[in-house]
């Protein structure tokens, strides 16, 4: 039996018959997912797996093609495209700025699909712009200009998307904010390493609370030591993100990812910008949960599929 991306047993796939099919594939330092979709874009099916980032990137990247293949076994029908999301800014012979998994940098992944079924059109971009993709496409960045998506997962990035694209910079590294200098003094250090998934679980284990990010957040709805140092934590990330906002003047932001689903830091981001910025945005939750990503991948691949002549 499978399980889905909510964590439910996953029902029986729709059946595409001889009908193409689109995949798309989520790579994350924490999770991976999968989804086929019908011509049209629709999941028909999509599963969850954990990375296991510590055993290395080609385990993860053989997991996540074994399990595309079972999903595409049972849906049925030829992939006319597939769509891949990938940290860090990826090239035709590498992949530069993804630190979290192991070997990352020297995976080919659009070669890998391919290679693996037998298709030409595969896309591949960043997991954040393609998540700042399906916010454009299906989400709440539909009638929003400029918008900022800001990603609170593993890592913490950005995306922006103006007049309904979205910017990938002159490297394909906009948004990169994990980088940002944070903390001092100069050069102080990565603002990814103050405030992240992977941060606020060693914070947890500093403050001695159970449950990492999650169990940190919920011990800081009340008073005491880890609300204050999960504060610091906050207004060290919400200086950064008052910064984006006075750059781009964004009409919305968009929070994804695992620690954006906080309700206590969600309010506190947006409690920070009310309180410094002239013209505040709207902040809001993706209603993607944590598979924005996915959804945007699944869009990838059908902008990918070649044009009938």
């Amino acid at each position: 039996m499978s399980v889905g991306l909510s964590g439910r047993a996953a029902q029986p796939a729709p059946v595409a018959g001889d009908r193409p099919v689109l995949l798309g594939i989520d790579f994350g330092g924490t999770k991976m997912a999968v989804g086929v979709a019908d011509g049209q874009g629709r999941l028909l099916v999509r599963e969850r797996v954990p990375t296991h980032a510590e055993q290395g990137a080609p385990q993860a990247l053989d997991r996540a093609l074994a399990l595309a293949a079972k999903l595409v076994a049972q849906v049925g029908g030829p992939v006319a495209a597939a769509g891949v999301a990938s940290p860090g800014v990826v090239r035709p012979d590498g992949i530069d700025l993804a630190p979290n998994v192991p070997g990352w940098d020297r995976l080919r992944l659009a070669d890998a699909v391919r290679e693996r079924f037998g298709v030409s059109a595969v896309a591949v971009d960043n997991d954040l712009n393609a998540a700042a993709l399906a916010e454009l496409r299906l989400g709440a960045l539909r009638d929003a200009d400029p918008g900022l998506v800001i990603g609170i997962g593993t890592g913490v990035a950005a995306a922006v998307t103006v007049g309904g694209r979205v910017v990938a910079g002159h490297r394909g590294a906009a948004g990169e904010i994990g980088y940002a200098v944070a903390g001092g003094p100069w050069p102080g250090t990565m603002l990814e390493l103050d405030f992240s998934g992977r941060a606020l679980d060693r914070l947890a284990d500093e403050q001695g609370v159970p449950g990492g990010a999650a169990g940190l957040s919920a011990a800081a709805a009340r008073p005491g030591p880890a609300r204050d140092a999960l504060t610091t934590r906050v207004d060290e990330f919400a200086r950064h993100l008052a910064t984006c906002c006075l750059l781009l003047d964004p009409e919305r932001v968009v929070l994804v990812g695992g620690v954006a689903g906080s309700d206590l830091i969600r309010g506190l981001l947006t409690e920070r910008l009310g309180e410094v910025l002239p013209y505040r945005p709207e902040v809001v939750l993706s209603r993607f949960a944590d598979d924005a990503a996915l959804h945007g991948a699944v869009i990838l691949a059908r902008e990918a599929v070649p044009a009938s002549r």
